[in-house]
């Protein structure tokens, strides 16, 4: 006597158990359904999926389409809420194209990881990936695969480089804290090997060399987290020169960054003013709230897998440059005059 298997659930069953139509359980499974299906429906059929434990069959799908369809997207991680944004955007258009998306989030965070795939050319159509991640790639190297870079240097062998324009965002935060009088600046950076913060670095110490009386007095490194900009921060207010300007390449560190000053009897913005870059939701969180660059990290995720889409039709790449701007808050304020 054999145990028989239970048969596999159809997405037929699902339609059955919701009450609903086989084209709206692909709809709803799919991600589809926004403005073709009601959220009950949507719903029931979540609900109904659930119930059977039911999976779409991608390899019959792949079959049928003559390839994966299925683009990995490599972060840092997303506990990162920039990267997180950036997810969100590139899986919404993956899904307006009916490709699946992978998300590969590297355990060592910006350290190099292993592949996350035995065979990636068996497995996937293209990568979409995050500078910051870029240690995850090495084993991908040699694949073949088109790859599309994020907040990346042009070129490199990518297909495609989507970027925001981290140049202009560093320079008009200078431009601000210039115009409100601050001459001694101490840079909070990143401890992070990557392109795009050293761009700030060259930005801010280009704008400063521009004037004449303007200089960073300071430049300490730090983890990115509240914790390393508090501890930075604090070696940077304690340097000769008096900084009354703190230009930091990230919001937790803008954030750690008051926290020090306060730590110091220094108030926020009227004895040293506090920058972020990103403009994460903690931007608007925290008293006094921050004076930051807003980055498009939606639309960074949604540009950078269009792109891939491209390279997956054939067709040449490039660098595209998104657009950012700057959200001037409460933590900037005119030099102190002592």
């Amino acid at each position: 006597m054999t145990n028989a298997m239970p048969p596999r659930p159809t997405s037929r069953d699902v339609a059955e158990r919701a009450g609903v139509s086989q084209a709206t359980v692909s709809l709803v499974l799919r991600d589809r359904w926004h403005g073709r299906v009601s959220p009950a429906r949507a719903v029931a059929v979540r609900a109904a999926a659930r119930e059977l434990g039911y999976r779409p069959n991608l390899a019959a799908r792949s079959l049928r389409l003559g390839r994966t369809r299925t683009a990995l997207v490599v972060v840092p991680a997303l506990t990162n809420e920039f990267f997180a944004r950036m997810h969100a955007g590139a899986a919404r258009v993956a899904g307006e194209d009916d490709v699946g998306v992978v998300l590969y989030s590297s355990p060592a965070g910006i350290e190099a990881a292993p592949d996350p795939f035995v065979s990636a050319e068996a497995t996937l159509d293209g990568v979409l990936a995050s500078s910051m991640a870029a240690g995850a790639l090495t084993a991908l190297s040699g694949n073949g695969l088109p790859l599309v870079m994020l907040d990346s240097e042009p070129g490199g062998g990518a297909a495609a480089t989507v970027n925001p324009d981290i140049a202009t965002g560093m320079r008009l935060v200078t431009r601000h804290l210039l115009g409100l009088g601050h001459r001694r600046f101490a840079h909070i950076a990143a401890d992070v090997d990557s392109w795009t913060f050293g761009v700030r670095a060259r930005v801010l110490a280009g704008e400063l060399a521009a004037v004449p009386d303007a200089r960073l007095v300071a430049t300490e490194r730090a983890p990115i987290d509240v914790r390393g900009g508090l501890a930075a921060a604090d070696r940077a207010l304690a340097a000769p020169g008096g900084a009354t300007a703190l230009v930091c390449d990230d919001d937790m560190l803008a954030v750690g960054s008051c926290k020090a000053a306060r730590r110091r009897g220094l108030r926020v913005p009227d004895d040293v003013s506090v920058t972020g870059f990103d403009d994460l939701t903690v931007a608007t969180a925290v008293e006094p709230e921050l004076t930051t660059v807003h980055l498009p990290a939606e639309e960074l995720g949604a540009a950078g897998m269009r792109a891939l889409l491209a390279a997956l039709r054939g067709e040449p790449g490039g660098t595209t440059v998104l657009p950012v701007s700057l959200a001037v808050r409460a933590s900037t304020a005119p030099a102190p005059t002592r």
